[in-house]
């Protein structure tokens, strides 16, 4: 088969890796425009852009996909199927145009956790257990008949970073077999709403921004360390403190906690420090905080922090 792989991230790469790997036929790689990033606004190039240079592949990396240049570029390749990991939104031109169709690569069993963060808010929302599905795609986002599924157990503190990386890993594995039942013929595919009743309540997973990643400590520790965990090591929470000793502020990026749960009488957000901890009262108990960093700086243990900042 002539497949198009389309993908942007990290997450991406490992699928098409595999594909690489395995001797699928990768008619050429899409993946978004490179762009300018970090202090000198230095072009980047995408994850998926620096392997395919790297093993030769075709590149098309359409501004609009729905440029007429582009679907006419899509169009000569021939392509028998498409597969999406990580991408954008396809309009339909782009998805209906290959005669196996398009299949995506979704980090989350679904129907649940539909959206462009399900990593970050099956852990935040305390869940054991999560997965990856491909599905073809269809009109709605995330909703087309499902292929494949498959499950992994969510560790106590597994934070975002272990269960992408976990994810992406049998992903890969997920969409070669994908391609396997495609090619055989052996596609049979699972309508979402088999996996849901009429009491069933979908979980969201939308897109996550600098507000969201703001600590609530009128949460409970539990809630409080899942939403840290659930954010880590991007985009990371974040929590503005204030010193007691001194009544100086500070804002802190906040990577990993550690829970204290016990009744307590103290007021929610009171910050509690010596010279190696960090604690601040919720409304259960206290969240002690282990790794953290402050603007400008390198993530550090809070050891490091409370001793480069004598004056507190």
């Amino acid at each position: 088969m002539r497949i198009i792989f389309m993908g942007t991230p990290d997450f991406a790469v490992q699928s098409l890796k595999s594909l690489v790997e395995g001797g699928y036929n990768i008619v050429t790689v899409v993946t978004m425009p490179d762009k300018p990033a970090g202090r000198g606004h230095k072009i980047q190039y995408s994850p998926v852009k620096k392997y395919a240079i790297e093993k030769n592949l075709p590149l098309l990396q359409p501004e609009k996909l729905k440029d007429e240049t582009f679907l006419a570029e899509l169009k000569a390749l021939n392509g028998d199927l498409q597969i999406v990991v990580a991408f954008r939104m396809l309009p339909q031109a782009v998805w209906a145009m290959p005669k196996h169709g398009t299949f995506n690569l979704h980090a989350s069993l679904l129907p649940h956790y539909r959206g462009a963060a399900p990593i970050n808010w099956a852990i935040i929302n305390g869940e054991k257990e999560t997965g990856v599905t491909t599905f073809f795609l269809a009109h709605e986002i995330d909703t087309g008949e499902i292929i494949l599924r498959k499950k992994i157990t969510i560790a106590e503190d597994d934070n975002a970073g272990i269960v992408h990386d976990k994810l992406m890993d049998i992903g890969a594995q997920l969409v070669v077999r994908t391609v396997d039942l495609i090619a055989q013929g052996k596609a049979d595919t699972t309508k979402q709403s088999e996996y849901t009743t009429e009491n069933t309540a979908l979980k969201s997973a939308p897109k996550i921004f600098k507000d969201t990643c703001k600590i609530d400590f009128t949460k409970s520790v539990e809630a409080i360390h899942n939403f840290v965990r659930g954010l880590s090591p991007y985009p990371a929470a974040w929590t503005e403190i204030t010193f007691p000793q001194s009544g100086e502020a500070v804002t802190l990026k906040v990577y990993e906690t550690e829970k204290e749960i016990q009744p307590h009488n103290e007021v929610i957000g009171t910050v509690f420090t010596d010279k190696k901890s960090i604690k601040i009262a919720s409304s259960d108990g206290f969240v002690l905080l282990k790794s953290v960093q402050l603007a400008g700086k390198k993530r550090m243990s809070v050891e490091e922090l409370l001793r480069g900042l004598r004056r507190f």
